[in-house]
């Protein structure tokens, strides 16, 4: 429980700020945008506790020292807003001014933004996913599909997961006829590439770069963060109510990311980690199916939820067959 103390204190921060802007209403909004965090983050956590997992205790540190203030306030407010101030032309605090007094108008502009932040977002949470999904490991979940034969080879190939990133790429270049979505979807891919090729230059034999992990961790906090604080908009368009609620759920998900660390809890339930990745997968096609389509947040973070509790009770029945046997 101790994992969650400053999360719940700042919960009670949060909710008294949200009264003082605008009362019992304000609060309730809250408290669902925290809900909606935390369920679209949720195996965010589990990514998060894995990498750590492989970082020095220094950066471990660092980790949680500094990444709460980058994801509460850098990631839930300060980023839309140079969004917003790139997308118009104006300034961080004309941005800011915007949305204090023409929340509609601040709306409009991040939405029309929405597409290529969608294209940036959904390229690198599917390089997470193809990263994942290719790489040879002797534990796997679904067998039928990880333990193919036709998979079997693919993950053979050299950078097979850059393939088939840029040819989903093309084909959603092709889809869109946007020169913006296109770039914005390979700057994603390239994004991932690099922190990829920044690790392998700083780290040793046997540590991971802090500083490469550090970014890495950042990055893809702040690609969940993206359908988030677009989706928040359905219930307000008070920009700090969002960063509120937005920010208390993001900060849960960092306490169930270090308690996940301490318990060695990816460790002792084998197929935790593969339940986080699909549905870090299924989110990536989600943002990218968003360019062309509604899809509800309910329906993305339902089914993220419950590819992690499938993977969860999973791994709690092989444990009990391994204990039995």
């Amino acid at each position: 429980m101790r994992y969650f103390y400053g999360s719940l204190f700042l919960t009670f921060v949060g909710a008294a700020g949200a009264f003082v802007i605008g009362g019992w209403a304000a609060v309730y909004i809250t408290f669902l945008l925290m809900i909606l965090e935390v369920s679209l983050s949720f195996d965010n956590a589990v990514v998060n506790a894995k990498v750590l997992e492989t970082l020095d205790p220094v950066w471990q540190r660092r980790f949680i020292l500094f990444g709460i203030p980058i994801a509460v306030f850098g990631m839930r407010l300060v980023f839309p807003l140079l969004i917003v101030g790139v997308a118009t032309g104006l300034g961080f605090v004309d941005a800011l001014e915007m949305a204090i007094n023409d929340s509609e108008r601040y709306e409009a502009v991040l939405k029309q933004t929405e597409d290529v932040i969608f294209a940036f977002g959904g390229a690198f949470l599917l390089m997470v996913f193809l990263d994942f999904f290719f790489k040879v490991r002797d534990v796997k979940w679904m067998a039928f599909v990880e333990g193919s034969k036709i998979i079997e080879r693919a993950s053979s190939i050299n950078h097979i997961e850059l393939i088939v990133a840029i040819a989903m790429g093309l084909v959603l270049g092709a889809m869109t006829q946007e020169h913006n979505v296109l770039m914005a979807f390979l700057l994603g891919v390239l994004l991932h590439s690099l922190l990829s090729v920044l690790d392998d230059f700083l780290s040793s034999d046997t540590v991971k770069s802090g500083l490469a992990g550090f970014i890495y961790l950042e990055v893809l906090d702040a690609s969940f963060s993206f359908d988030g604080v677009i989706g928040a908009f359905a219930l307000t368009s008070n920009i700090f109510i969002i960063m509120i609620g937005l920010g208390v759920g993001a900060m849960f998900v960092r306490s169930m990311t270090i308690y996940f660390v301490e318990h060695k809890t990816l460790s002792h339930f084998r197929y935790l980690e593969h339940g986080a990745h699909y549905a870090i997968g299924v989110l990536a096609l989600i943002m990218l199916l968003k360019i062309t389509l509604h899809v509800s947040e309910l329906v993305t973070g339902t089914i993220g939820v419950g590819l992690i509790a499938i993977a969860f009770a999973h791994s709690v029945w092989e444990n009990k067959k391994t204990m039995i046997s």
